[in-house]
Parts: C-alpha cells; sequence; structure tokens
C-alpha cells in the first residue's frame, strides 16, 4: 500500500464523513493479528474503550485488537514463550495505532476546551503533556514496531470490569486504589503521565523496580526496545518503519491484501 505523511493523512480524513473514516479494511499483508500468532497473549485494548486519557475511544479503533507487523508479532510471540517457563505471561494493551488516532491524541492535548482523565495526568498540566513528550505528533505506534505492555501472573487473577464515570485514584496512587488491572504492580498504572512512570523512577519500590526490570530484560532479549519515560513501551528496530492509516477492525472480519 501507498504510504502517506501524517499530515497528508491527517488533511485526507478530516475531508471524509465521519462515518467513513472507521469503516472497515483489509489489512496490509505486513501487518497481523496478534490472536492468530500468539493467541495466549492477554489483551486489554486501552484506546479501543473509554479507559484512557481522553474518556472515549480514538480515531480507527473499531475493535479491541491489537495488530502488529508480522515480525514483531513473531519476536512478542518469543518474549511469551519465555515467560511462561516462570509462570508469567503477557498483556498489551496497545499494539498498532491508526495515524487518525496519533493525530486525535495530538489534537487533544493542545485543545484547553477538551476534557480529559486527568487521573492519568495528575501532577502534570495538561497543556504540557506535548511540551514534556508524553505525547507525540508522530508515533512509532502507527508503523506497527511498538507494543504497550505489561506483565501478568499464570493463570491471571480475576479483575473487575472497568465502569466509565467511576471515581478511580490517579495512576500514581497504590495499586489498590487505581483503576482495575491484574498486572504485576509496576508502580503506576498503564498511560501514567508522569516522572513516576519512567522505567528506572526512584519513586518506586524496589518490588516493583524489579517487576519493570523484568519485563525489559525479556523484552530487550527479543530485540525490543524501552522507552525510557514510559515503562510500558517498547519499539522493535528490526523492522521497517512505514506509517500505516487502515482502521483496525473485527479480526473475524478482516483478509490481508498487498
Amino acid at each position: 500500500m501507498r504510504i502517506l505523511s501524517t499530515a497528508a493523512i491527517a488533511l485526507f480524513m478530516l475531508a471524509l464523513p465521519a462515518a467513513a473514516r472507521d469503516l472497515p479494511q483489509s489489512l496490509p499483508t505486513s501487518l497481523v493479528y496478534l490472536r492468530d500468532v500468539a493467541p495466549a497473549i492477554a489483551q486489554d485494548m486501552r484506546y479501543a474503550g473509554p479507559d484512557n486519557m481522553t474518556g472515549h475511544a480514538l480515531p480507527g479503533y473499531a475493535a479491541g485488537e491489537c495488530v502488529l507487523r508480522r515480525e514483531v508479532a513473531a519476536a512478542l510471540s518469543g518474549v511469551a514463550a519465555d515467560l511462561a517457563r516462570q509462570n508469567l505471561n503477557l498483556k498489551v494493551y496497545d499494539c498498532y495505532r491508526p495515524a487518525r488516532a496519533v493525530h486525535a491524541l495530538w489534537r487533544w492535548a493542545h485543545d484547553a476546551r477538551s476534557g480529559g482523565e486527568t487521573r492519568f495526568y495528575p501532577r502534570t498540566p495538561k497543556r504540557e503533556l506535548f511540551a514534556r513528550g508524553y505525547i507525540a505528533s508522530r508515533s512509532r505506534h502507527s508503523t506497527g514496531t511498538a507494543v504497550d505492555l505489561t506483565l501478568v501472573a499464570r493463570p491471571p487473577r480475576p479483575v473487575p470490569a472497568y465502569v466509565a464515570g467511576a471515581s478511580y485514584g490517579p495512576c500514581t496512587a497504590p495499586a489498590d486504589k487505581r483503576a482495575p488491572d491484574n498486572s504485576l504492580d509496576m508502580g503506576t498504572g498503564f498511560d501514567c503521565l508522569d516522572p513516576k512512570s519512567h522505567t528506572r523512577s526512584g519513586q518506586v519500590t524496589p518490588a516493583q523496580s524489579r517487576n519493570r526490570e523484568r519485563l525489559r530484560a525479556a523484552m530487550a532479549a527479543h530485540g525490543f526496545r524501552n522507552y525510557f519515560r514510559e515503562w510500558w513501551h517498547y519499539e522493535f528496530r528490526g523492522a521497517p518503519q512505514h506509517t500505516y492509516d487502515v482502521p483496525i477492525g473485527p479480526r473475524h472480519s478482516s483478509s490481508t491484501s498487498p
């Protein structure tokens, strides 16, 4: 498929009627559903629903499915196989992110009128999120080579359902005060836009730090590199960096195309 610049994609998508922007489309052959490669990896796709900093699903997420470049999914399957021997598993929060979703996040961060879930940035003014490197105008997620994830025990603990509008504690609070999750305690929740989320932050306990290092080591062994501001964010460097803007549709209705 032809790869467009982020700016060109944004202008093209804004010209479309809203209902047409997220219609399911065939994935290019370079992208695959993670369930087709590593079905045992847990998925909790936060941008396909309201449990994220904007409080609603992002454009391009017509289904809560993890999509990645084929070689990245294979590498992630190798990580999961290694962790299974430690009675651990991976849980992904976000994978391929359509360019339109990246643009929507950028607009949200720069719009003083738009609301949001401040529990994701309890100590950082929203207007500073972009300048501090928490929100980007372009993202490797749109290339299918970046993934946001955590560790969970095998078998996983039951987790209560997320309730939109409920009063959850800030992402920096103790795990039992935050929105429900069954991951190992990493010291903050996912997408916590705060210095406490820096992978080697001194604000977390030794046990939380060890959990972060366990994830980092497992991912590094298969070619993934961590982003130092976010303990959950990893990028696979052994794949082409092409940007895509195909919406994520239901897996059963997808097919591949050149």
